[in-house]
């Protein structure tokens, strides 16, 4: 089945986060105490890259970057050997901030191919046992962070989230051959990250609920056509919605979305008083007369011509009043659902990229920092809150859950293992000796750890 669902005991975790993205793995005890030398089944070495893995029978794939390569790598689950490597073209080299790299995003499998995406070059398709099957070049991207959206696969579809500072899209392609099904322009949303996420209403079509920045959009899975959304979401939106018992979890924060800021201005009125040449835009200097300092106008510089138009204005206007919030909200409405569908909003210690988490009755946030969060899912009224001893860094992994157990892990490389309930608790905090952005893949009792330079199995041995 193609639609969110809270099952007890997943054989594979086909896509980021496993199943849904829940993040969730039950039905098998779990370790609470690891690292190098303690409850580790095998540690492989792996080259460089933030994807997080992925696990489909006794395979798992992750994306990698090896010098100039940038790979799709598939590895036996038992042993950690590396089964099969296949390169993708690379015409180009997107720039990206030092916290990401050319391999971010996740790959997606069905169970029969393996779906890889590089902002370097665009989609591939493997046969699970490392046959190409077919390419598809895309971008170049203009998305000055680096192109981080990981591909889902459903239904013999593969989705692909394209936002960009200009023309950003939403793609379907067919898992056998590549063929487009449709591309749907996103022209109100600018760059962002996110990873789809699918919900089937008792009657009508299925629902592909997409995060983007300062909107949530939902389109018809079958044909693209855009059926609600709401706003009041941050710029650069980056973790996906998850869906519990009909109800979706949005989680968006970026930089100065924490507070009120002046309104800025229409275009018109802006144009009036400092587009001095008349020309329709504005330049960096007539920027500055308005109060627009060098590194916002590079920021709110969309196309990069050297100009502010009025479509660059109205985003830098949108950023100036944009909001963090964790929002739950029922899927299944029809055009602008702002009111009618948002249930209720939580717009403290949010997670910068991590995604919420729902486990035993509660979601779970983690806030840069080391502040962690329970809310109560009807009300988001706050459960506990408190800092994570001992892992006070920033956290890039979204928390996976399992066999009572919720897993935090920071940039440290430090995971913390808490009591998986509302009322939580420290049991343990484990040291890995390296970063991790990766989010790990819990399968069959074990955890599939990726660390900057290594990929760890973990059990409980």
């Amino acid at each position: 089945m193609i639609w969110p669902i809270l099952l007890l005991a997943f054989v594979d975790w086909p896509q980021f986060r496993g199943p849904e993205a829940l993040g969730v793995s039950e039905g098998h005890k779990l370790p609470t105490e690891f690292n190098a030398k303690k409850n580790v089944v095998w540690q492989v070495p792996l080259p460089p890259g933030h994807s997080s893995p992925i696990v489909v029978g006794k395979r798992l794939f992750v994306t990698a970057v090896e010098g100039e390569k940038l790979l799709t790598i598939a590895l036996s689950t038992e042993t950690g050997k590396e089964l099969w490597r296949q390169e993708s073209p690379r015409p180009r080299k997107e720039s990206f901030q030092k916290t990401n790299t050319a391999a971010s995003p996740s790959p997606a499998s069905d169970g029969q191919r393996v779906y890889s995406f590089f902002g370097d070059f665009g989609l591939l398709a493997y046969t699970v046992e490392g046959k190409p099957v077919w390419q598809m070049p895309l971008g170049p991207f203009n998305n000055p962070n680096g192109h981080g959206s990981s591909p889902i696969v459903a239904d013999g579809t593969v989705v692909l989230i394209c936002d960009q500072d200009t023309n950003s899209y939403l793609l379907a392609a067919d898992a056998k051959t590549g063929k487009v099904k449709y591309k749907i322009e996103r022209p109100e949303v600018t760059r962002g990250y996110g990873v789809p996420a699918l919900y089937k209403p008792k009657s009508g079509p299925v629902e592909m609920i997409i995060p983007g920045a300062y909107l949530t959009v939902a389109y018809n899975f079958a044909t693209g056509e855009k059926l609600w959304w709401f706003g009041g979401m941050s710029w650069q939106s980056k973790s996906p919605p998850i869906l519990i018992d009909g109800i979706m979890y949005q989680s968006s924060w970026e930089t100065g979305g924490d507070g009120p800021m002046p309104e800025v201005p229409q275009f018109d009125e802006i144009q009036a008083a400092h587009d001095k040449d008349n020309n329709g835009k504005l330049d960096a200097t007539e920027a500055l007369a308005y109060g627009i300092k060098a590194g916002g106008f590079t920021a709110a510089d969309l196309d990069h011509d050297g100009f502010l138009d009025s479509r660059e204005w109205s985003f830098y206007r949108m950023l100036k009043q944009t909001r963090n919030a964790l929002v739950a909200a029922k899927p299944g409405g029809r055009g602008d659902v702002s009111n009618s569908h948002v249930l209720w909003r939580y717009s403290k210690s949010l997670p910068n990229t991590s995604a919420p988490l729902y486990y035993n009755g509660a979601l779970w946030i983690v806030k840069d920092g080391g502040v962690l969060t329970t809310l109560n899912p009807k009300t988001g009224e706050v459960i506990k809150q408190g800092r994570l001893t001992g892992a006070l860094e920033q956290y890039w992994a979204s928390p996976v859950a399992g066999d009572g157990k919720v897993y935090m892990i920071s940039a440290a490389g430090k995971v913390v293992v808490l009591k998986g309930a509302g009322e939580w608790e420290i049991l343990a905090m484990n040291e890995l000796d390296d970063e991790v952005f990766a989010t790990p893949a819990i399968v069959n009792g074990r955890i599939y750890l990726r660390t900057r330079n290594s990929l760890y199995c973990f059990a409980q041995l």
